[in-house]
């Protein structure tokens, strides 16, 4: 997959079998571009489709901000119409303003696991991505928020849908309405993050969660994935049947024959994704 210059507003990197993403704009808040957009939802179709890729992370660079959100200098005239495209990027995300959501998650079927390492203040759009992702470790300190309203927005990369869906319908519409921020230790309460470590901790405790991960069954690892989304609010008799029919398509793998040999062998097993 392609892989973006040191001075590029989005990092991509492999360590092994994982993918470490990285907002790339510390000076700006990690705010995100209409380059940042378009290179993001990029990266999300090319993760998608690695087969040599198991989990991704994505962080920010510094210590103070994950995301600020879309640049409202830049990328918010854009897609309401207030600035004329002056490049690529301006014009791809003019043609085609899907590519906000998608850089957020929105609307991706990804079928593998995204891991939010969340280094600083989660603002706006950083946070709708953040809810996005499948899980989420936040250093302490970190500060939340979806202030759209106080700029006369609403959110829409997805926390309009998600966020009452991840924590009490009270919760959420205190959050969305208000604008206000709200602590990591909050979020943590809130049952949106995994664990709250010290800032120092972030990547490393999001890196070895992934590896985790990376070192189960591929097969099983995206198919779980895709029975929890696809069953999510569902009745129960259909929920259970696209569960059912997961653990046929899993059965009849290769990796399914290679898991329980491997730990009667007492051997680390060899998955191979199919």
């Amino acid at each position: 997959m392609s892989v973006a210059s040191k001075q590029a507003p989005l990092l991509i990197e492999r360590q092994g079998s994982i993918a470490i993403v990285t907002f790339n704009r510390p000076d700006v808040h990690n705010a995100m571009n209409p380059e940042t957009i378009c290179r993001l939802a990029d990266a999300w179709e090319e993760i998608n489709a690695a087969a040599d890729i198991r989990v991704a992370v994505i962080t920010g660079a510094g210590d103070r901000t994950f995301c600020s959100g879309g640049d409202l200098g830049t990328a918010l005239p854009i897609l309401t119409g207030a600035r004329e495209p002056e490049d690529e990027w301006d014009r791809r995300l003019a043609e085609d303003p899907d590519l906000a959501g998608r850089a957020t998650l929105k609307g991706v079927d990804m079928d593998k696991p995204v891991i939010a390492a969340i280094n600083g203040n989660c603002l706006a759009g950083g946070m709708e991505l953040a809810l996005g992702c499948h899980l989420r470790i936040a250093a302490e300190g970190s500060r939340f928020a979806l202030p759209e309203p106080k700029h006369g927005l609403i959110p829409f990369g997805g926390a309009l849908v998600r966020l009452p869906r991840q924590v009490p319908q009270v919760r959420a519409m205190e959050i969305l309405l208000t604008g206000d921020f709200f602590s990591a230790a909050d979020a943590l309460e809130f049952g949106l993050l995994n664990r709250v470590v010290a800032k120092d901790q972030v990547l490393p405790a999001a890196i070895a969660l992934a590896e985790r991960i990376a070192s189960n069954g591929p097969l099983a690892v995206s198919e779980i994935i895709r029975v929890v989304n696809k069953a999510s609010g569902r009745p129960f008799d259909d929920a259970f049947e696209i569960e059912t029919q997961g653990m046929k398509k899993i059965m009849v793998s290769a990796d399914a024959r290679e898991g329980p040999a491997a730990f009667i062998a007492k051997r680390v097993p060899v998955f191979k994704g199919c």
